[in-house]
């Protein structure tokens, strides 16, 4: 009999779940981590993989001793894991990279032509794609307006890739992948998907959706470890430069001669983040034991939850791109009448141990289209529950309704209470480990 899973509670384990941080008018008070979007907490099962391994940490490839084959056993098998959890197709190959940047930038030295973008891009899928040619397409206030001027893009003039975000870091909105990918396809161009966003939140068939290329990042995964992956189409990735020159990379070399390998070990040169591809693929299976659609209705209820809640706040507004996106994560963007965003977030980490993320969110373009020069962002994921969700609303209406209880000064516009009554290494509350800082 399956277990029926409490919309109000989290839905796993995660590290720092109790964690006590310091308010700023003195005690302590459990962190309510809102900032899932940035850097997500690791997985119980990521941690506790990644300690039965640490024992067999040794080189891999070409190491003869027992720890370097277990090593060497332990990474080739996380690219079955994570082409698995993507449902890749047999052409695809996983490379292991360092986050979901590093892999975009190492697919944009393999494209051979221009590469289309929309305008709402995270500068990771914005930046890289400039060298061999960058084509933006503005989006529309709709997202069936912005597929036409995608389509119109593309028929004007040729290009090799399409390059979209699979869910806004901003507002968390999903695109109609499948439709954008048959699109580039019939104009001639394949597609990049950057699942930073969307990966810790849906579940992902290349092979249904007929997604070329897929990037993102353990540290948003729950696996933060250091490791990204870039899953995609051999043929780019074998005929290009290698992303990196020196061991692990080549077949052979003599004084005056190289021959570099295939994907993936042609861009994987050096010594590969074992413990980090371990950690993704930790990350993969333990989400994959998850029904697809609890993890949806429950990630769900508390987004509704929280954009409900924070929208009854007089002077709170709810950012959003299109009223007619198909899907949303669980992000929630939104600003405060009367408060810089920067003072919120602060107001909200001082005096209630809220974490939250402010600013531009490394989608300037984006910000500027909406008329913003900084909001909110809060994310959901996971670990999170009701309870913390109601503490941010409740929070915000304080706010709103009362003012803060603290001083808050911009300093080089960094928002903080002034004072600064709390401890700020790590070695300073009751029970953390030291921060080793001079």
């Amino acid at each position: 009999m399956t277990a029926v899973i409490d919309p109000t509670c989290a839905l796993a384990t995660v590290s720092g779940a109790d964690l006590q941080v310091p308010l700023v008018q003195g005690g302590t008070a459990t962190y309510a981590n809102f900032d899932y979007a940035a850097s997500a907490p690791a997985l119980a099962q990521v941690t506790d993989r990644i300690a039965e391994l640490l024992p067999y940490y040794a080189s891999v490839h070409r190491g003869a001793g027992y720890a370097s084959r277990i090593s060497t056993e332990c990474y080739e098998a996380s690219r079955g894991a994570v082409a698995s959890f993507l449902d890749a197709d047999a052409d695809q190959v996983v490379v292991f990279t360092r986050n979901t940047t590093d892999s975009l930038n190492l697919l944009a030295g393999c494209v051979p032509g221009e590469t289309v973008v929309l305008d709402i891009e995270h500068h990771a899928n914005f930046l890289p794609w400039a060298a061999k040619g960058r084509r933006v397409v503005a989006a529309a206030d709709t997202v069936e307006e912005t597929i036409g001027r995608v389509v119109a893009e593309l028929c004007a003039r040729p290009a090799a890739l399409l390059a979209v975000t699979g869910a806004s870091n901003v507002t968390g909105e999903v695109l109609p992948l499948e439709r954008l990918a048959t699109v580039a396809h019939l104009c001639g161009a394949r597609i990049l998907v950057d699942a930073a966003q969307l990966a810790p939140h849906r579940r992902i068939s290349l092979r249904d959706t007929s997604i070329d290329y897929i990037a993102f990042s353990g540290h948003k995964l729950y696996a933060p470890f250091g490791a990204g992956v870039l899953v995609g189409r051999r043929d780019w990735l074998d005929s290009a430069a290698p992303y990196l020159a020196g061991g692990g990379a080549v077949r052979e070399v003599s004084v005056s001669d190289v021959s570099w390998a295939p994907a993936p070990q042609r861009h994987e040169a050096g010594s590969p983040n074992v413990l980090g591809a371990a950690a993704i693929a930790a990350a993969c299976a333990a989400l994959s034991s998850f029904d697809a659609d609890e993890l949806v209705a429950h990630e769900r209820f508390l987004a509704d939850r929280l954009r409900d809640g924070l929208a009854a706040v007089p002077g709170v507004s709810i950012v959003r791109l299109f009223p007619d996106s198909p899907d949303c994560v669980g992000i929630v963007c939104f600003t405060v009448d009367g408060f810089a965003p920067g003072k919120v977030a602060a107001y909200l980490s001082a005096e209630h141990a809220i974490g939250v993320r402010d600013g531009r969110f490394c989608a300037h373009p984006l910000l500027a289209s909406l008329g913003l020069s900084a909001a909110l962002r809060a994310s959901i994921g996971l670990g999170t529950t009701a309870a913390d969700v109601d503490r941010l609303i409740e929070a915000i209406a304080t706010l709103v309704t009362r003012g803060p209880s603290w001083e808050y000064a911009a300093v080089d516009g960094l928002w903080g209470p002034s004072p600064e009554t709390r401890p700020l290494t790590a070695s300073s509350p009751a029970g953390a480990a030291p921060c080793l800082v001079e």
